[in-house]
């Protein structure tokens, strides 16, 4: 079945490059969202759930859940993105909609492959589809965000790929599934795998957007439409989460998974201080947005790395960060129509120019904090309430004061695009208030799930959470 619809969404994907005018570039893209909607819906209600295809995809909980996130964030950014490249000619148009679609269609191949092999395979794909999205604009700092997206990227797929040579020696050379890898690794060389897991993470950290290589996906977002930034933080960065995931979960059986766990923690620490002390240097708000992504991810991290409770919390809070950054993102990218640009320091005064979106900025902030109603008030409140548990009160001080320095500079900036005077020139003729309501309904979804968790999201959460 899969590789039926993998034919499709490449088909339609292909074809764009070649469309003729918008309405066909927009015909394309109902109809390669049209066929998402129904692969979503084959596995919802068509018995396709927890089923394999193919012998390399296996339709799990943790798939189908970032699955069905993505589709919904993808239907706003195609929306978005008509609107925000509405100037852009038929060529870059179509390009840009030919990119997003395979790019979609990659990050849903590392979803559900159930092969480290494939995983590795197609994170690669990921890259080059994310670079031409990138090299959008054709400026010259869209083509060295581009060329350092390739480089970084590269390096660090071949570094995991050394990762899974050393896992696949510990596992005898015998399978690079990862359900037949659990097992052969168990009684695996200790050496050999925790050198594995380093490299694997290191590699895998450019999706994820955790330290080390958490820069590239800064300069990524930077260059990047702001539509498609909003994939790229939420789709391709949780293709990078489920891929060290996946790894995290087959050590588990191991005794170097006490180890491993630590390794988390120590990342997950710099990525949130790394984070905290950049979201108060930059001075671009898709920078801005792209330092919390490091910072949130850099919480998730931490989450794994305590374990317990704290795993359940990462992975929620993964899901809840999908659908609170893309609103963030996308109302960016309106916040782009007005100004033409995002320099914190010179643009402002939005409230009074678009109050729906400046509403929405500010809810969105109020949830990127982690304040209630948020939903990443439970999930921040479980890992700190875990660390506390598990190491004491030093380090879940630390994240408090780290987290106190980001609730600081977000404040401080959404406060000052709403509220400060402006200085830029406005393009107030290119405003489009519907997205902005679009974007705020995102929000409104994460919102929800922090008053109130559906029982099957709990049920779903709490098997992709046992080790």
């Amino acid at each position: 079945m899969i590789y039926i619809f993998l034919a499709l969404w490449l088909a339609t994907g292909a074809a764009t490059f070649f469309a003729r005018s918008r309405r066909a570039v927009h015909l394309l893209c109902a109809l390669h969202m049209g066929i998402h909607a129904l692969f979503a819906a084959r596995l919802l209600f068509g018995g396709a759930f927890l089923a394999t295809s193919g012998a390399f995809f296996t339709f799990d909980e943790a798939g189908t859940v970032f699955y069905i996130l993505m589709i919904v964030v993808a239907a706003f950014v195609f929306l978005h993105s008509q609107e925000y490249l509405r100037d852009d000619g038929i060529a870059a148009y179509r390009t840009y909609f030919a990119l997003l679609m395979l790019l979609i269609t990659a990050i849903t191949g590392v979803y559900f492959a159930n092969n480290i092999a494939v995983t590795w395979i197609l994170l690669e794909t990921t890259t080059l589809c994310g670079a031409g999205i990138i090299y959008h604009r054709h400026s010259e700092a869209a083509l060295e965000a581009t060329w350092k997206y390739l480089f970084v990227c590269s390096t660090g797929i071949a570094i995991a790929y050394l990762g899974i040579l050393l896992l696949s020696a510990a596992a005898s050379n015998r399978s690079l599934d990862y359900s037949e890898l659990q097992w052969l690794i168990a009684e695996g060389n200790p050496l050999y795998l925790k050198t594995a897991f380093l490299l694997i993470l290191t590699g895998y950290s450019c999706k994820m957007e955790i330290f080390p290589l958490y820069t590239i996906g800064v300069d990524a977002n930077f260059a990047a439409p702001a539509p498609a930034s909003a994939m790229i933080s939420t789709g391709l960065v949780n293709a990078g989460f489920l891929a060290i995931f996946r790894v995290y979960r087959l050590f588990a059986s191991t005794e170097v998974f006490p180890w491993v766990r630590h390794v988390l923690l120590i990342i997950g620490m710099l990525s949130l201080t790394v984070g905290a002390l950049f979201l108060r240097r930059t001075n671009n708000y898709k920078r801005f947005l792209s330092y919390s992504t490091v910072e949130n991810m850099g919480i998730a991290a931490i989450g794994l790395g305590i374990g317990g409770i704290g795993v359940w919390a990462a992975v929620f809070h993964v899901v809840c960060h999908t659908l609170i950054k893309s609103s963030l993102f996308l109302q960016i990218a309106v916040v782009r129509q007005v100004y033409n640009g995002y320099r914190i320091n010179r643009i402002g005064d939005y409230i009074n120019i678009n109050k729906v979106g400046a509403i929405g900025l500010l809810a969105g902030m109020v949830a990127v904090l982690a304040f209630p109603p948020s939903p990443l008030f439970v999930s921040e409140l479980m890992i700190l309430s875990q660390t506390i548990a598990s190491t004491g009160w030093w380090l879940a001080a630390v994240m408090v004061l780290l987290l106190c320095i980001v609730i600081y500079s977000i404040c401080y900036r959404v406060i000052k695009l709403c509220y400060q005077p402006n200085q830029d020139e406005l393009h107030l003729s290119k405003i489009n208030r519907r997205l902005s309501y679009g974007a705020l309904s995102l929000l409104m979804a994460a919102i929800v799930l922090g008053l109130w968790q559906p029982a099957p999201l709990r049920a779903i959460i709490d098997r992709i959470a046992t080790l």
